[in-house]
């Protein structure tokens, strides 16, 4: 498929602008330029144009927000000047599988200084002498070279400014409460509430419970009362009656 009509299927009825991310790999471009992408795509944080045929970046627009830039296995040669004048926010280049033989070819991006990551395996500039040491001379904004940095750690799956700003994150919040003190001294807070509230049910509790006692031992005062008249009112008929007889 053309490179062009397949941006324009990758869209989805979107506009430009409000598109983050485009991949259009293995599309093809009918003459080694960059067709379909204009200005309009000015929100655009992640380009992947692999295997589509690219000879040359000419044509590509300013990207002023481009953060990642997959162009492997593409004809390029050189011209990445154009990626500094349109691309200037770039953290991450794959270049890998192009047709960059030298590093006067790869100089340029020095001047891309957000560049952390860059790719060039499979390229021939990969099959110089110290080869990896040149590079990070040439480039020393970089952090990662195909995949590693200069001691041979391997590059996280995220982009390498994204873990700065977590890490940058978790320091912020050690600095709001380094050893958790607020958080425990409110957890002691509010145990001491529950225990506090507890003992004040507890205590209506036992309240409730003298005054119930209190009301069934004077139901039960009242019904001796009660029975003690109903004797006192039977014997007073006998008495009136013996009375009578003696009379």
């Amino acid at each position: 498929m053309e490179m062009e009509k397949r941006i324009k299927l990758e869209l989805r009825n979107k506009a430009p602008e409000e598109v983050v991310e485009l991949v259009i790999d293995n599309s093809r471009s009918s003459d080694g330029e960059v067709e379909g992408l204009t200005d309009g795509f000015k929100e655009l944080q992640f380009l992947s144009m692999a295997n589509v045929g690219l000879k040359s970046l000419a044509k590509l627009p300013t990207l002023g927000k481009l953060r990642k830039l997959e162009l492997n296995e593409n004809d390029i040669s050189g011209g990445l000047e154009v990626l500094v004048q349109k691309c200037p926010s770039l953290t991450y280049l794959n270049l890998s599988g192009n047709k960059i033989k030298d590093l006067s070819s790869v100089e340029p991006l020095k001047n891309l200084k957000n560049l952390k990551g860059l790719e060039l395996f499979n390229c021939e500039v990969a099959n110089l002498s110290e080869y990896r040491e040149s590079i990070f001379d040439l480039l020393p904004q970089i952090t990662y070279l195909d995949g590693f940095d200069q001691e041979d750690n391997e590059m996280p799956d995220s982009e390498p400014d994204e873990d700065e700003d977590d890490d940058e994150e978790e320091e912020e919040d050690e600095d709001a409460d380094p050893s958790g003190e607020y958080e425990e001294e409110g957890s002691e807070v509010g145990e001491e509430e529950e225990e506090e509230v507890g003992l004040s049910y507890l205590m209506k509790d036992d309240i409730q419970d003298e005054e119930d006692d209190e009301d069934y031992v004077g139901e039960e005062e009242e019904d001796e009362e009660e029975d003690a008249r109903g004797e006192k009112r039977k014997r007073e008929p006998e008495d009136a009656g013996e009375e009578d007889d003696d009379d």
